[in-house]
């Protein structure tokens, strides 16, 4: 098939995977589209239902907790990037995956946007992070005043201030880019939480290669 692929047909070809009748890659060789393109469809509706796949949509926005919530929650390892989209109605995958380039960067979501564009803010190290959150408490959580002095944002002086004082420098490791199930713990709690996000991958990892051998 050549061209737009209208509405109508996305609605069927997804209610033809949803319901059992094609797969994916059978939806992939009758219309002659990329598997990225079908997965981007059932994110869609199961999003915003039929909605979501209708031609000529505006750009969604979303705010900075939404953005925020969705990169950590996949940084866990406990969701696939399309469950995550499923989960905050997120339109598609390179959505969510260009968030994480700019979580993984050190900049900030920039506020109300629909894209990827986002405010620069200074990437600290770790010593950097460490010095902030002291002269946070020496000054009695001025956040502002500290963090426009090294050029961070409000929200990072006190994230940091936060950690330092539960887990000490320990807490200001970079793990940005590390899921759950990659890192290494700094308290009890965490050694089990790691533990369990590693089992659960190695059970993701199996089924996977049991459906790939049945196939």
């Amino acid at each position: 098939m050549r061209g737009k692929i209208s509405a109508a047909i996305k609605q069927k070809a997804v209610m033809e995977i949803e319901s059992g009748r094609l797969s994916q890659s059978e939806v992939t060789r009758r219309l002659c589209v990329d598997g990225e393109t079908v997965r981007s469809w059932l994110t869609a509706y199961r999003s915003e239902s039929n909605a979501g796949l209708e031609c000529g949509r505006k750009n969604r926005i979303y705010s900075v907790q939404t953005k925020q919530q969705a990169v950590e929650t996949y940084l866990t390892g406990q969701y696939s990037l399309q469950k995550i989209c499923e989960i905050f109605k997120i339109r598609g995958t390179h959505q969510l995956r260009d968030w994480l380039k700019v979580y993984n960067s050190g900049r900030e979501f920039k506020r109300m946007s629909g894209g990827s564009r986002m405010k620069s803010t200074h990437k600290a190290t770790k010593e950097e992070r460490i010095q902030i959150a002291k002269e946070c408490l020496a000054s009695g959580n001025n956040y502002g005043e500290i963090a426009k002095k090294y050029g961070v944002s409000y929200q990072q002086a006190r994230t940091w201030t936060l950690k330092y004082k539960e887990l000490g420098e320990a807490g200001l490791e970079d793990r940005r880019g590390k899921r759950k199930y990659e890192q290494e713990p700094r308290t009890e709690l965490e050694q089990a939480q790691i533990r369990i996000a590693q089992l659960e991958h190695q059970l993701r990892m199996a089924e996977m290669e049991n459906h790939l051998l049945k196939k």
